[in-house]
């Protein structure tokens, strides 16, 4: 698989992209990696390719500004920050990136941009979607779980071992994520009006044992979705069930796929 780092400029902001190509013919869809609150490109580790390989589509993957090498962003980042991404970001990376036929991949906040963009924007280059963890809402077990990741980065080795992927975007990954999160205006944060927009084939995914969020967020993005859905339980898998039972994962997406988008 030929794959190369580069940089795109979105909206005068540059921006860290890795492209995956397996060959796959120009009219099939790409598949786009919006990656989680603490990830990056390189943190998505092989399950980009081996999907991508399983699939024989071609994938694009990127780093969020702040992130990863892309450029820096200013802090605090405003509680609107995943609406801003979403409805302003998502669609321009596309066409910096020279894709105009794409599945979504979002996990856990790229989920939530996921929802946002595909509700609102229904950019019709935007086919489907797959929503790995994704959050429509606050709950007391996900600020608890990242009150958790502040004391770990405080007082453990997370800070050093982000600072591997994000270098000196490191403080800014970090508390972009943790500070909007766990601002009490946060609390009242709520994407469900995007869902009954969503209008493409839609899979949504979530670890039996996911620390950052409960059943609760399945049973209202199932609610709230019209399209084609199905949803997928992953046993023995946390917050990164792309990372905890990647095979499972995989085979997930791959049969979404060959059921749904007729390549």
């Amino acid at each position: 698989m030929d794959s190369n780092t580069q940089f795109i400029d979105v909206n005068g902001v540059k921006l860290e992209c890795l492209h995956l190509n397996v060959d796959a013919a120009p009219e099939k869809p790409t598949l786009v990696f919006l990656h989680e609150g603490l990830g990056c490109v390189a943190l998505w580790r092989d399950f980009p390719e081996n999907l991508c390989q399983a699939t024989g589509l071609n994938g694009f993957i990127y780093s969020r500004q702040g992130y990863g090498s892309s450029d820096p962003i200013p802090l605090p980042r405003p509680v609107d920050f995943m609406h801003h991404e979403g409805l302003n970001v998502v669609s321009p990376v596309l066409d910096a990136a020279g894709i105009n036929n794409a599945m979504l991949i979002g996990h856990s906040d790229g989920g939530s941009i996921s929802i946002i963009h595909a509700g609102r924007v229904k950019d019709p280059r935007v086919k489907a979607i797959s929503l790995i963890a994704a959050h429509v809402m606050n709950e007391e077990l996900t600020v608890k779980s990242i009150e958790e990741a502040k004391i770990a980065f405080e007082t453990t080795n997370l800070r050093d071992r982000l600072t591997k992927y994000h270098g000196d975007n490191v403080e800014c990954a970090f508390w972009g994520w943790n500070g909007v999160w766990l601002n009490p205006d946060f609390w009242q944060w709520n994407i469900e009006e995007f869902l009954p927009g969503i209008d493409v084939p839609t899979l949504v995914i979530q670890g039996v044992d996911d620390q950052y969020g409960t059943d609760a967020q399945i049973k209202a993005i199932e609610s709230g979705l019209t399209c084609l859905t199905e949803t997928v339980m992953i046993d023995g898998a946390n917050h990164s069930p792309h990372l905890e039972q990647q095979e499972a994962t995989v085979t997930a997406i791959t049969k979404f796929i060959g059921r749904h988008l007729n390549i």
